[in-house]
């Protein structure tokens, strides 16, 4: 009996990366609601108040905007949900497309780098996002978060344009989630809580706390409730193809993450009881605006490549780069029998098996893995023809 450790690693690591998302997350959402929520207290020394019910009992709620006159005996810090979520997106991160570099990451036909080139290149990417995003919070756009959010955003937007030039646009946009999610736990770790344990320390001082602490801390805290959902998105963009198997996979990627924004920013104009019609329909646009210009783009390519390729023109080029694999009798050494009982070796198989050759060899270019036969775009092209032809 063999056991499959990466797989079982990989797994492992994933649940307990999206169970510790969930914590972080969910707590995030609920103080961003309860703040959103805050009445001024008829009686005490609070800023706010608010009144909840839940699970069979009611739940009365204060906020101190600095802090409190004394410090309480018990108190309660919301930090290891966000290094959790991190740390295990991290090895996440390594374990696939650090470690698979040569299988996820490195598209040969966009740029020719080692698995230590393409991993160098991703944590750098990572370490100068946090920099950068830092940087301007302490600018002068700091003081304002829409300047700031479009400043970020153009960052992000243009970071996505490098990647893709030189990553699968599968990984590209999976480091692209990792600064954004590197840029939230860094405005915890670098940001909030040090603010707070400032605060603390005041109190136990004796002294008046800062109220520039909090108000900082409260910025950041913000910021990530905004950069939640971009993050969700690509978290789960590796299950569509549409989405990063489009020509220009980095404004996908900029439609979605902004459509990500608006909706979070239409839940928070709710819970402080503001108008909605606006922010609904910016919303809507870019939720419509990504879907029409993935469907159009796609359209144009169809039009512009040309007539139906018949059997005679893609047998070679499945020959080339697939049967290797997908044979009933594999000549690669790398397997010993078709993967997942895929046959390409014939044109009933090919024919059979057409709509996940386009997924996966057409729409989404994860295949052949690594690409390591240096399948050409025209190629995939002349597949996608044959299979939006009827595959006849």
């Amino acid at each position: 009996m063999t056991i499959d450790w990466a797989e079982w690693l990989n797994l492992a690591i994933r649940w307990f990366h999206l169970t510790a998302g969930i914590a972080w997350i969910g707590s995030s959402f609920y103080f961003v609601w309860l703040d959103n929520h805050l009445v001024p207290p008829k009686t005490g020394e609070a800023s706010g108040e608010v009144w909840s019910v839940h699970g069979g009992g009611f739940y009365h709620k204060q906020k101190y905007q600095v802090a409190p006159r004394q410090m309480p005996q018990d108190l309660h810090w919301f930090k290891w949900e966000a290094y959790t979520t991190w740390l295990t997106g991290f090895l996440l991160l390594v374990l696939v497309y650090w470690v698979g570099a040569a299988s996820f990451l490195i598209d040969p036909a966009k740029a020719a780098l080692t698995p230590l080139q393409a991993s160098g290149i991703g944590a750098a990417a990572l370490a100068l996002g946090w920099l950068i995003y830092d940087g301007l919070c302490c600018s002068p756009l700091g003081q304002d978060d829409r300047m700031l959010g479009a400043a970020w955003f153009a960052v992000l937007v243009g970071t996505a344009w490098a990647l893709c030039q030189i990553f699968s646009a599968r990984g590209a946009y999976l480091h692209v989630g990792a600064i954004i999610g590197s840029a939230m736990v860094g405005n915890v770790f670098f940001v909030i809580i040090p603010n707070q344990r400032k605060v603390v320390a005041a109190l136990v001082a004796g002294e008046v706390p800062d109220p520039a602490l909090g108000k900082a801390a409260k910025s950041r805290s913000l910021h990530n409730n905004y950069m939640t959902l971009p993050v969700l998105f690509i978290m789960v963009s590796h299950h569509h193809a549409m989405t990063y198997g489009a020509q220009r996979p980095w404004l996908v990627l900029a439609l979605l993450g902004l459509t990500g924004v608006a909706v979070r920013h239409v839940f928070n104009l709710r819970h402080r009881g503001q108008p909605l019609g606006r922010a609904i329909v910016v919303a809507a646009g870019l939720a419509l605006a990504s879907v029409t210009y993935v469907s159009v783009e796609k359209a144009g390519a169809v039009k512009t490549a040309g007539g139906a390729e018949d059997w005679a023109s893609v047998e070679p080029i499945l020959q080339k780069h697939c049967v290797s694999c997908h044979a009933a009798r594999p000549t690669s050494a790398m397997v010993t029998a078709p993967p997942l009982g895929v046959m390409l070796d014939s044109k009933a198989h090919a024919r059979k098996f057409a709509e996940r050759v386009k997924q996966v060899a057409v729409d989404a270019e994860i295949m052949p893995l690594g690409n390591t036969t240096g399948m050409t775009r025209a190629e995939r092209d002349a597949l996608g023809r044959w299979i939006d032809a009827g595959a006849e």
